[in-house]
């Protein structure tokens, strides 16, 4: 009779420890489903120099028709009279970044007028969108580390810049992303310019074509 039981005790623990196994596995399969997007071909499409007028907006429309969110790094001597667009960026759910007040290099400028350029940025964008500015991208990409204890910013930097500032070959900035580009890079655009916004549609489009999934900038630095 002993003997039996104990039979009948070791049966039910091992049903008990398949049963518990079955159920971590379905819990860990439903875990990994969830964050499935990091198993995907992730791009993130960033704007600096802005906000532009007719540009921009033809920007963001083509944007919001895509269904693609990006970020703005803005000039903060480009937002007066631009501020319906900067509340629209907001609205719409882009990133909106601090690109200095005039663009320029901070590194160059003692740093006392290095701070006065992000924090009089800070406070413009601040004061339309009511939250906190999160990024930076400096100009150039030139960045003092030090600077980071004190602004309280993560700056934002790039994988893929085809230099679509200073060509304005539609056709060619296009090709220049859509081959150099890979998972997880942030391509750096500007939307002041005609070329650049027609290209970074086109740019869109093939690379969702090409399977890409096109995420904010933030998850691909946590990612």
């Amino acid at each position: 009779m002993k003997k039996f039981c104990m039979v009948l005790l070791i049966l039910a623990c091992l049903i008990a420890f398949l049963f518990v196994c079955g159920t971590i596995d379905k819990e860990t399969e439903t875990k990994m489903k969830s964050v499935s997007v990091y198993d995907e071909k992730t791009v993130a499409v960033t704007f600096d120099d802005g906000p532009g007028a007719e540009s921009t907006m033809m920007l963001l429309d083509g944007l919001k028709e895509r269904n693609v969110r990006a970020a703005f790094f803005l000039v903060g001597e480009n937002i007066k009279g631009h501020e319906d667009i900067v509340k629209r960026m907001y609205d719409e759910g882009h990133i909106i970044g601090n690109h200095t007040y005039t663009h320029v290099i901070l590194t160059k400028i003692p740093q006392e007028k290095a701070l006065e350029e992000i924090y009089n940025t800070n406070k413009i964008i601040e004061e339309i969108t009511g939250e906190k500015v999160k990024y930076i991208r400096p100009p150039c990409g030139e960045w003092n580390n030090d600077m980071f204890f004190q602004v309280d910013l993560q700056p934002v930097f790039w994988n893929v810049d085809p230099l679509d500032w200073k060509r304005k070959d539609v056709g060619g900035i296009v090709e220049d992303v859509v081959k150099n580009v890979r998972s997880g890079d942030i391509i750096l655009l500007h939307d002041i310019y005609d070329t650049s916004v027609a290209a970074a549609l086109e740019i869109i489009d093939r690379l969702k074509d090409k399977g890409f999934v096109f995420v904010t900038v933030d998850e691909i630095l946590i990612s």
